[in-house]
């Protein structure tokens, strides 16, 4: 909203604040302590880490949206800019909306045409009040960030009385460190009580819209999910954006697979590089240890041959793929949904393998630890494709359930006591005519049940062969255990519009919160749409009962060639004009301003020809 009688942007509990920083400069832990300050007064934010793939001294962003309705996407868009990066300050303050604010340190002038004239300036001294409180030069540096949070929290109506609990929590114990920081806060406060028109046109009032909910990132509740899903082994090599899935796996291990003595239950191996990894990982699994690696674009890239070998060899793996910008390289801390088609037929030759897509840090935790289950009884390849919009970002979401009487599902393992019955094992041999055949663990019987494990072509009993019909018969055994999966990975999720309409939308992943959003708008537009999110595949029938039922569907991704669209038609046979790709690739995480228009311009285009003949 904007006030009318100074134009400046207004809101309660529904802005968007963005801070502008220099990397290494300390500003994380003061821009988290805003962000948590007005979690705690119960209003619903959503954050974003915007940083450098390089050196300390780049330029870094940090992006709180407030939305008292708990929208938890990117809305796109800047009600409050904090710039404190010199280097980017045309950028930062071209970004404001019209009408917001722009907040910097004074203590030097900076020239009028600098500045816009449709946004409202705010100066405070930063540097100046921290050259003249503190001594230490790394001191004043990170007690500036902590003096901007004061100022704002009088700017905003920030509790101080929140402010000063989570100090005390942050620096418990050390009361030398949280003296100045309380200091420091208290000043910038002060300062802009005594000097500036508090509050500002953008305010915040307590609510009680959090509940219970956590706030998280997904790569931490990934790891957690794993330990809870049975992996004892984790084999990796670091990457962005996935390297905190693995130190959190690590970290939740010493915790909870750590004996009274010492003794560790648990096997961590940073590799010396992706291909070592996934080796590592299959060669854990095979001897029946649950097994999984942490990776992004570039390592699965490496991984390809491996991951051929657990298809074929039919040994179960999991590989947490957090996905960002590429090709090569690419933007390494950027966000996307590009791995797609990479996983789902991952190395040479025919291989369709397990994807699963978790929305939220709430589902990353279930799919991790759903993944081993799938994993051992399809016995093959699982992907969990996050994303560094999920991995690295913390998202509130609901808290993590486990039920404690769940055991893990092995899947088809044959027992020594089965074998001394006479039963026959045939390493490759569909007894059950699921695909899925049985398997026996190294070392389960002195002399019955052992097989020859190989990446060539075998018989159902796992003897070398390369007859045509032979080759045949268990190629097509894996396509009927790939079949048999779509009753076991997670359904997709329906959400039917307000009023019956023969437009829906896909969609999966990160996308899920921008695209809720979306939705609603253009509810409130007359737009009615459909949607439903693919949380795996290979796909349920419901996703081809969906696309039949709508004359148009949209496929709302976040990578330049439209991969999930691309996969629709293969695997479902769709017509391309039936799937209508809506596509975001920047690297920055989707909006639902983006959404509402690329799906409600194209509808509009299509409704109002038909209405101006009807007026005629």
């Amino acid at each position: 909203m904007r006030d009318p009688v100074t134009s400046a942007v207004t809101g309660t509990n529904d802005f968007v604040v963005k801070f502008a920083n220099v990397n290494g400069s300390g500003s994380a832990s003061a821009n988290q302590l805003f962000a948590k300050a007005i979690l705690r007064m119960g209003i619903p934010i959503a954050s974003r880490n915007i940083f450098p793939s390089n050196i300390q001294g780049l330029p870094t962003w940090f992006e709180v949206r407030v939305s008292g309705e708990g929208h938890l996407g990117r809305r796109g868009g800047v009600d409050l800019m904090v710039a404190m990066n010199p280097q980017t300050w045309e950028r930062d303050v071209a970004e404001i909306d019209p009408g917001g604010y722009l907040f910097y340190d004074s203590t030097r002038p900076v020239p009028r045409s600098r500045f816009r004239e449709d946004i409202h300036v705010i100066g405070v001294p930063l540097t100046e009040m921290c050259n003249a409180a503190f001594t230490d030069a790394r001191q004043r540096q990170l007690l500036k960030n902590i003096m901007y949070v004061g100022a704002l929290s009088a700017l905003l109506q920030i509790d101080p009385a929140v402010v000063e609990t989570l100090l005390s929590e942050q620096y418990k114990g050390k009361e030398k460190l949280a003296k100045p920081n309380r200091d420091a806060f208290q000043m910038g406060r002060d300062w802009a009580l005594a000097n500036l028109a508090c509050p500002l046109g953008l305010t915040l009032e307590p609510a009680d819209k959090v509940g219970n909910r956590i706030y998280v990132d997904g790569n931490s509740a990934a790891g957690l999910g794993a330990v809870y899903g049975g992996a004892t082994v984790c084999a990796w090599y670091p990457i962005t954006p996935s390297t905190s899935l693995a130190e959190g796996f690590e970290k939740y291990c010493k915790k909870f697979r750590t004996e009274p003595d010492g003794r560790k239950r648990y096997a961590i191996v940073q590799a010396e590089d992706e291909l070592a990894s996934i080796g590592i990982v299959i060669g854990a699994a095979w001897n029946g240890a649950r097994a999984f690696t942490a990776t992004s674009g570039p390592g699965i890239s490496l991984m390809q041959e491996f991951v051929g070998l657990s298809y074929f060899a039919e040994i179960p793996s999991v590989i947490f793929d957090v996905q960002r910008a590429g090709p090569s390289t690419g933007m390494p801390t950027r966000t996307q949904q590009s791995d797609v088609l990479a996983a789902a037929y991952a190395s040479h030759g025919d291989t369709k393998h397990i994807v699963l897509f978790p929305e939220d840090p709430h589902e990353c935790f279930a799919f991790g630890a759903d993944a081993f289950d799938i994993a051992d009884r399809l016995q093959q390849p699982v992907f969990v494709l996050l994303d560094l919009d999920i991995g690295m970002n913390d998202w509130l979401c609901e808290p993590f359930a486990w039920d404690d009487a769940r055991r893990m599902d092995r899947g088809k393992v044959m027992t020594a006591e089965e074998l001394e019955a006479g039963r026959v094992f045939g390493r490759y041999l569909d007894a059950d005519g699921d695909g899925i055949p049985y398997r026996t663990y190294p070392g389960t019987h002195p002399s019955k049940g052992a097989f020859f494990t190989r990446g060539t072509s075998r018989d159902r009993f796992a003897k070398y062969t390369e007859v045509g019909a032979a080759y045949v018969d268990n190629m097509q055994r894996l396509l009927q255990k790939f079949e048999t999966a779509k009753g076991i990975v997670p359904r997709p999720v329906l959400r039917q519009a307000a009023e019956p309409t023969r437009t829906g939308v896909i969609y999966y992943g990160s996308s899920s919160a921008a695209m809720r959003e979306a939705l609603a708008a253009l509810e409130a537009d007359g737009i009615h749409v459909d949607a439903l999110r693919i949380r795996a595949f290979p796909f349920h029938q419901d996703v081809e009962a969906f696309i039949a039922a709508h004359d148009q569907v949209f496929v709302v991704e976040q990578n330049r060639d439209a991969q999930l669209r691309t996969l629709l038609m293969n695997e479902c046979g769709i017509a391309p004009q039936q799937l209508i790709p809506v596509l975001h690739y920047d690297g920055t995480p989707i909006t639902a301003r983006f959404i509402r228009a690329a799906i409600g311009d194209k509808v509009l285009a299509q409704i109002l020809p038909f209405a101006g003949a009807a007026a005629e």
